[in-house]
């Protein structure tokens, strides 16, 4: 079972040392899988724990100002993915102040010798670390050879030509590209979350939904889609799924809303996970009610028909 950790300071987590790996990994895609792989099978050659560390928020977000970037994976998922990956540790450290102020010897020091051990420390393409962003791949392996740790870094995964990345994935996930985000990420994007109660609407209007609230993270994508929902019995459902804020009642809040067809039942709680396959238009705001239903049977029953011809759902976590 995977421990989470969420601070710089505290006792050692691995006094017998430890291979770390370190990632933004929004959207755990192939690259991150590649890192992580190569993590935890060198912590097993080395009868040590495998580390994966990370940031929430995300530095690109803290820093943000204004509109916060889209994010590809919630931090629950995140961690979920990470532990699915086989990492015995997962470190997801509260950026703020303190931590963006770090310099990288002393985010080293602190973090990955006296909390973590490190034996050894693997990086992907360009990675950066310590204020300002000051290190570096080269400072990290000048600091290995001084304080007895080995750095690496690992070759960027490469699809169609094209490097894996989470900025490529997000042009994908906002175009309405799904099936090249698929491409990079090994699997069809998802997103994760604990079914709420909303306001009841989409029941009076005939269409009931599990509504998913999305932490106050921005998405990488937004519209109406064919989805695959799973977490209810055995099976994926077959459904229909709003991303967004839903301007024709007003809404604010980005929420995805499922609507899973032929099915009564009690969902609020269940933690689920909404698998895209196919974008069916943009979300847009209608004149009145009756109008928006009438487009909501039209998206219904067009998503029925692509799911009938897609027998192979293959759910996981983004």
């Amino acid at each position: 079972m995977s421990k989470l950790f969420r601070d710089v300071a505290g006792e050692n987590l691995c006094p017998q040392g430890s291979v770390v790996c370190i990632g933004a990994f929004d959207g755990l895609h192939r690259g991150h899988q590649a890192l992580v792989g190569h993590a935890r099978l060198r912590a097993r050659e080395l009868g040590v724990p495998a580390v994966a560390l990370s940031f929430e928020p995300l530095p690109r977000e803290y820093f943000a100002r204004g509109e916060r970037p889209a994010r590809l994976t919630l931090p629950r998922a995140k961690f979920e993915g990470l532990r699915a990956l086989g990492m015995d540790q997962v470190g997801l450290l509260r950026f703020g102040a303190a931590l963006s102020s770090m310099s990288a010897d002393e985010f080293v020091e602190r973090i990955l010798l006296q909390r973590l051990s490190a034996r050894e420390v693997w990086v992907g393409p360009d990675f950066r670390y310590g204020q300002g962003r000051g290190g570096h791949i080269q400072s990290l392996r000048e600091a290995g050879a001084r304080l007895g740790f080995e750095a690496g870094e690992i070759a960027p995964v490469i699809v169609d030509g094209e490097r894996v990345s989470s900025s490529r994935l997000r042009e994908q996930l906002a175009a309405g590209d799904l099936e090249g985000a698929a491409e990079g990420l090994g699997r069809r994007y998802a997103i994760d979350g604990k079914v709420v109660r909303g306001r009841q609407l989409g029941r009076r209007l005939g269409f009931p939904t599990a509504n998913l609230r999305l932490m106050g993270k921005r998405t990488a994508l937004t519209g109406i889609y064919a989805t695959w929902v799973h977490g209810v019995g055995d099976d994926a459902r077959a459904s229909v799924s709003s991303l967004g804020t839903r301007p024709t009642v007003y809404g604010t809040e980005p929420l995805l809303e499922a609507h899973l067809f032929d099915f009564d039942g009690d969902l609020y709680g269940k933690r689920l996970r909404v698998e895209f396959v196919a974008k069916l238009r943009d979300e847009e705001k209608f004149d009145d009610l009756p109008a928006l239903v009438r487009q909501m049977n039209l998206d219904a029953e067009q998503a029925r028909k692509l799911l009938r011809h897609d027998c192979n759902p293959i759910g996981a976590s983004a």
